[in-house]
C-alpha cells in the first residue's frame, strides 16, 4: 500500500515523479481542471455573492475515480498541481470534490510547489509542503465568473443583433479591436512619395554609400524631395558641385556597449519563437510545456526547462553560478562579468520565489541532448538555453563611425554611418529578434578607413524613390508584445486569447499576420460603439490588475466583482431594447440606388460584406463591395498581354464564391478559368508520370497542394512539400518534407507501404517554395 498520494496535472509528469520519489509514493494526474462551472444560465448566481454552481468535467470522471479510489489506500494526500492561479485553482477544486466525498476524513492535505522537474526541487518540495493559497484561488474563480458573465449575458445579445453563434469575451475582444484598428489604420493611409540621394564612394578598394543629409546648407528631411524631376535636379547640382570627389569634414568614433536581454518570461519567449522559428503562441506553449514535464534522455527522465508560465526574470543563485562556471570554462573567463546580472521584473504580481523560464542544468548543452529530442523541442531548448547563458555573460562592445562628407565649401552634406564589434560579449552566443525588421538580427556594416581633411572618390549619385507605408499589421510576436504592453489579459492566456478569436472566425491568419474578417469588424463595431468602456484598453488592464491585488491578498474579490457586474447588467438591459439589427449590420453610404434612388448600405450577409440597397426585398439591388457604383454593371478588368489559349479571347479578371480568378471574356461561350496566383514550379520531377514537374498550388479553401503540371493527363499529387530525395528504403525518386506536432519536421516517404521518416534539419518553410 502507497503511504502518500501526490496529484499533478498531466500524466508525463506523473511518471517522473513518481521514479524520484519511490515506492512509498503513488503519483496520479488529474489531466487538467477536474470541475467547470455549469455549462448553462445561472451557474454564477450575483443575487448570492456570486455563488458558484460547479460539475465534474465529463471527460475526467474517470481520472476522478482513480484519484478517490487511490486516496482510500493512502495516508496523506500531496496537491502538486502547477505553481500558478490555475494549478492552484486545480489543486482547491480537487480538495472540495474528495472533501464532499467524504475521503479525506482526518488525513493530512499538502500543497506542493515547485518549478522545475528534478530529484533534487521534487523531493525538496515534499520535504516542506505547504497549505492551499485562499487568495489565488479567489483571484482565479473572479476571472472564471467575469469571464463566465460576460460571455453568457453579451453573447445572446450579439446573436440577436448580429449573427447567431458568436460571442465575445472580456479579454478577447480587446484583443480583437487592436487587430480591426490596425487594419482600418491601413486602410485610411494615404501613401507619399519621397526621394533619397546616396553617394556611392571608394576607399581602400571598399565601396560604401552616404547618404544627404544636407544640400544648399538647409537640413534634408524626409519629404524636402518629393518628385523625380527635382531629384534629378539635385542629384545634377551634387555631381557638379562634388566634381569626381567628396571631402571628409567630420569623423567621429565612439564606443558603445550593448546589454544582453533578461531571461524569458512567457511573453518574451512566445514573441522569440514567433520570430526566431515562426512558432505559434499555442506552439511554443505545447513545446515548452512537453520540455518541462519530462524527457527521456537516455533512460533518465527529467524536466528539461523551468516552468513555462512566469513573470518574474529572477534567477536562483545556484542556476546563476553554475551558469558563470559554464561561461568562463566554454567561452573563457573574460566572458564572465564581475557581479551575477540581475534583471528587474516589470510585473507587479510576479513573486520572488518564481523563476524566469531557463534550463534546469546549464551543464546540459543542446547539442548533447539533440538526438533525444525532436526538430521542435531541440529549437525551442536551445533558445532557452542561450537566450539564459547569455544574460549573464559581459556586454558587447561596438565600434560606432559616423563619417560626414561635404562638397561646395560645406554647402552639400552626406553621412556614412557604420559600426564594427569591438568586444562581442553575450552576442557571441545570442541576440534578441526584432519585429517586422528586413534586416538580419546581427547586421552590422563596416566602413573602410577615411581621415578628417582628405578627399574620398565620388562614383556616382544615386537617387531613390521611396513610399511611405502603413504600419504592418500584427504578427504573433506583435500582437503578444501588445497585449503585453496594454495589459491585456496574462502571458499564460496570451495564447488562447489568439486561438479564440481565431477560431471564431473574427480574424484570419495569411502569411504570419492577422486580417480581421468581415464579422471581426461588425462585432468590434458593435462593441466599441455600445460597449465602449468594456473593450476600452486602460479598463480592460486596470481590471486585471485589481484581480491580481486579489490574488495577492489586497483586495476582496467580491465586492470586485459587484463593482463590474451592476453597470455592466444594466447597459446589457438598456441596449437590448434601444439597438436595432440593422444599426449594427447595415453601414450607411453617401450613395443612390441606381435603381429605385434609395439610400444604399453596406450590409452583411451570408458571405461577408457587400453593397445593397436599404429598401430590400422591395428592391433587390446588391453589389460586391469595393465595385465600381458608376453602374451595375462593372467592366471586367483585362489583364494586359494574355489571350484565352482556347478562342484566343481578352482574358479578364473576374470574382466568383472562391476570390478572384482569370477567365475568358467569351464567357459562356468559352469557360476557360486559371487561377490568379499561377501555381510555382519546385523543379521537382513528377514520380509518377516522370515528364511534368511538381507544382505548388493552392486549393478553392486555401489549402496548399503540390500536382503535376502534367494535369489532367497526370493526377499525381500531395499535401505535403517534396524533396529531390530518393527514398533510402523503397527508392522511390522523392521523400515530402511533413511537420506533426508529435514528431515535429520529419522527411517521410509518401509511399502508404514505406514507413521511412527520419528528421527533418532544415526550415519546413524553406521546403514549402515561395509563398
Amino acid at each position: 500500500m502507497s503511504k502518500h498520494l501526490v496529484i499533478v496535472e498531466s500524466p508525463a509528469k506523473a511518471k517522473t515523479i513518481e521514479k524520484y520519489l519511490g515506492k512509498d509514493f503513488h503519483v496520479l494526474a488529474s489531466y487538467g481542471h477536474v470541475r467547470d462551472l455549469v455549462p448553462k444560465e445561472g451557474a454564477v448566481d450575483p443575487e448570492h455573492d456570486f455563488a458558484m454552481k460547479y460539475e465534474v468535467i465529463e471527460r475526467n470522471q474517470k481520472h476522478v475515480l482513480a484519484i478517490s479510489k487511490a486516496l482510500k489506500a493512502a495516508d496523506t494526500l500531496y496537491l502538486a498541481t502547477d505553481p500558478d492561479r490555475e494549478g492552484e485553482a486545480i489543486s482547491w477544486h480537487l480538495y472540495e470534490l474528495l472533501n464532499d466525498k467524504k475521503l479525506l476524513k482526518d488525513k493530512p492535505v499538502h500543497r506542493v510547489v515547485f518549478h522545475e522537474i528534478t530529484k533534487k526541487a521534487v523531493t525538496e518540495a515534499i520535504a516542506h509542503p505547504g497549505k492551499l493559497a485562499t487568495n489565488l484561488i479567489n483571484a482565479q474563480q473572479a476571472r472564471r465568473a467575469l469571464d463566465y458573465l460576460v460571455g453568457f449575458n453579451l453573447s445572446p445579445l450579439l446573436w440577436k443583433k448580429i449573427r447567431r453563434g458568436l460571442s465575445a469575451g472580456r479579454v478577447q475582444s480587446p484583443a480583437l479591436r487592436l487587430i480591426v484598428e490596425r487594419e482600418l489604420e491601413i486602410e485610411a493611409f494615404k501613401s507619399r512619395e519621397y526621394w533619397t540621394l546616396n553617394a556611392a564612394l571608394t576607399a581602400d578598394e571598399q565601396h560604401f554609400k552616404a547618404k544627404l543629409i544636407q544640400f544648399g546648407g538647409e537640413k534634408i528631411s524626409q519629404f524636402s524631395i518629393t518628385d523625380q524631376d527635382r531629384a534629378e535636379q539635385v542629384r545634377q547640382v551634387l555631381i557638379e558641385a562634388a566634381d569626381g570627389q567628396l571631402l571628409v569634414t567630420k569623423l567621429e568614433k565612439k564606443q558603445q556597449k550593448r546589454h544582453p536581454a533578461p531571461p524569458f518570461i512567457t511573453s518574451t519567449l512566445q514573441q522569440e519563437a514567433a520570430r526566431k522559428l515562426g512558432f505559434t503562441t499555442k506552439r511554443t506553449m505545447m513545446v515548452a510545456q512537453q520540455l518541462y514535464e519530462g524527457i527521456d534522455i537516455g533512460g533518465d527522465t527529467e524536466g528539461l526547462i523551468t516552468y513555462m508560465r512566469t513573470d518574474s526574470v529572477n534567477l536562483s543563485e545556484d542556476a546563476v553560478q553554475d551558469i558563470r562556471a559554464l561561461i568562463a570554462e566554454n567561452y573563457g573567463a573574460d566572458n564572465v562579468p564581475p557581479e551575477p546580472r540581475l534583471f528587474k521584473t516589470k510585473s507587479k504580481n510576479a513573486q520572488e520565489a518564481h523563476e524566469a523560464i531557463r534550463p534546469t542544468s546549464s551543464r546540459r548543452l543542446p547539442a548533447s541532448i539533440k538526438n533525444y529530442l525532436n526538430a521542435e523541442q531541440f529549437k525551442l531548448y536551445e533558445l532557452i538555453w542561450k537566450r539564459t547563458i547569455a544574460c549573464q555573460m559581459i556586454h558587447a562592445t561596438l565600434n560606432r563611425i559616423a563619417v560626414d562628407l561635404s562638397c561646395a565649401a560645406g554647402q552639400h552634406v552626406f553621412r556614412a554611418t557604420g559600426s564594427s564589434i569591438a568586444i562581442p560579449g553575450f552576442m557571441t552566443v545570442y541576440l534578441e529578434g526584432k519585429d517586422d525588421s528586413n534586416e538580419g538580427d546581427d547586421k552590422e556594416s563596416f566602413l573602410p578607413t577615411m581621415q578628417e581633411g582628405r578627399p574620398v572618390p565620388l562614383n556616382d549619385v544615386i537617387a531613390d524613390q521611396h513610399f511611405t507605408e502603413p504600419p504592418p499589421r500584427y504578427g504573433e510576436a506583435s500582437l503578444v508584445k501588445s497585449l503585453e504592453e496594454y495589459g491585456i489579459g496574462r502571458p499564460s492566456t496570451y495564447s488562447t486569447i489568439i486561438s479564440t478569436l481565431q477560431n471564431r472566425e473574427y480574424v484570419t491568419l495569411d502569411t504570419k499576420r492577422f486580417y480581421p474578417t468581415d464579422v471581426g469588424r461588425i462585432v468590434n463595431r458593435f462593441l466599441t460603439e455600445h460597449f465602449t468602456k468594456y473593450v476600452d484598453y486602460d479598463f480592460t488592464a486596470n481590471l486585471e490588475d485589481e484581480l491580481d491585488a486579489v490574488s495577492r491578498g489586497e483586495k476582496d474579490w467580491i465586492p470586485l466583482m459587484r463593482a463590474f457586474w451592476q453597470p455592466f447588467t444594466s447597459l446589457i438591459t438598456e441596449k437590448e431594447g434601444s439597438v436595432q439589427r440593422k444599426d449594427i449590420t447595415q453601414e450607411a453610404i453617401d450613395e443612390k440606388c441606381p435603381d429605385c434612388a434609395s439610400p444604399l448600405s453596406i450590409r452583411l450577409g451570408r458571405n461577408g460584406r457587400f453593397i445593397g440597397c436599404t429598401q430590400y426585398p422591395e428592391c433587390s439591388y446588391t453589389r460586391n463591395l469595393g465595385d465600381d457604383g458608376d453602374s451595375t454593371e462593372k467592366a471586367a478588368e483585362v489583364v494586359e498581354g494574355r489571350v484565352c489559349p482556347e478562342c484566343a479571347s481578352p482574358l479578364v479578371l473576374k470574382a466568383g464564391k472562391y476570390g478572384k480568378f482569370i477567365g475568358c471574356s467569351g464567357y459562356p461561350k468559352c469557360r476557360h478559368i486559371e487561377p490568379l496566383e499561377k501555381p510555382l514550379d519546385t523543379h521537382v520531377e513528377c514520380p509518377q508520370c516522370k515528364t511534368g514537374s511538381l507544382l505548388k498550388r493552392k486549393s478553392r479553401n486555401g489549402k496548399v497542394f503540390y500536382s503535376c503540371s502534367g494535369y489532367p493527363k497526370c493526377s499525381y499529387a500531395l499535401w505535403n512539400a517534396p524533396l529531390k530525395e530518393s527514398c533510402p528504403t523503397c527508392e522511390w525518386p522523392i521523400l515530402t518534407v511533413k511537420v506533426t506536432k508529435r514528431n515535429g519536421a520529419e522527411k517521410v516517404c509518401p509511399q502508404k507501404d514505406c514507413k521511412y521518416a527520419t528528421p527533418y534539419e532544415g526550415d519546413p518553410a524553406d521546403a514549402e517554395g515561395p509563398k
